[in-house]
């Protein structure tokens, strides 16, 4: 997030690994978790939201092709977009709040509840849905991908539940299905982010996507559109990794013995996208 928004003019960091040194040397350790509470609030119901919509929409579909896995993925990434945009929106104010400050000498949000509060109070509904329509554009192809890409993996890796190696197969393919959903929308990740981070400080810059995206792209050029790649891939591998293995995992432990097939698409397990 500060990579994506920070000023081309006066920037504070020269890349990732700049960044993440200078947070803790400016912030201490504890710089790199502000805003950790909104994600503890929310990633819960986002998960729950969004395997159980997709396993669903793929059954309303009728058949576990690739196309149906994609349109069933963008189901679900585009209905979670109502938690996940207020969620976004408050992680983003408190990873800016007090930047570079040690002890922050003024706060305006307490934590992320609290950040969501005073923004409902200020600008009502529309003040905490700000990014909306971006999260919306980036959320639904991205899930797509996400979904379709894990099917994929899975099938060729010839995930078995009785396989001694299904557990790093399982994780190797949801990092990649992870790292494949950012890359298809990461430049509307960074509209979104500026979207979200503008009025911090009390200063205005866009109208809008499209402005936003003008104005972007006319101060800074093309490479605007791929700030942070780097700190978002880096965390994207191990993040949905975990997340695809455990629900697999999960679920194969859950269903009666007799039923288990592996990870591969079937009425029984199913990977996470067939739940």
């Amino acid at each position: 997030v500060r990579l994506q928004v920070q000023n081309v003019e006066k920037p504070l960091y020269r890349g990732t690994f700049h960044c993440f040194q200078s947070i803790i040397k400016q912030e201490s350790a504890f710089g790199l978790y502000k805003g950790i509470g909104s994600p503890m609030m929310g990633l819960t119901f986002i998960n729950a939201l969004v395997f159980g919509v997709q396993g669903n929409t793929l059954r309303a579909l009728g058949k576990d092709t690739p196309l149906n896995q994609f349109l069933a993925g963008s189901a679900a990434g585009a209905i979670q977009c109502i938690i996940c945009c207020p969620m976004e929106l408050a992680k983003t104010r408190m990873q800016l709040q007090g930047t570079g400050e040690y002890k922050q000498k003024m706060k305006n949000y307490k934590n992320s509840l609290d950040c969501l509060i005073k923004i409902y109070q200020k600008e009502g509904l529309r003040g905490i849905n700000r990014g909306m329509v971006s999260t919306f554009i980036r959320e639904t192809p991205s899930f797509g991908f996400y979904f379709l890409t894990y099917d994929c993996m899975t099938r060729y890796l010839g995930c078995e539940a009785e396989d001694s190696y299904v557990i790093p197969k399982l994780l190797f393919s949801g990092g990649v299905s992870g790292i494949v959903s950012w890359l298809s929308t990461y430049p509307v990740d960074v509209i979104k982010s500026r979207l979200q981070a503008d009025g911090v400080g009390g200063v205005t810059q866009y109208n809008g996507i499209l402005d936003c995206v003008q104005k972007s792209y006319h101060e800074e050029g093309w490479r605007v559109f791929t700030r942070g790649l780097t700190s978002t891939l880096l965390r994207a591998f191990p993040v949905n990794a975990a997340t695809f293995a455990t629900v697999t995992i999960f679920l194969m432990y859950m269903r009666p013995d007799d039923n288990l097939r592996g990870c591969e698409p079937g009425p029984v397990i199913q990977q996470p996208s067939s739940l």
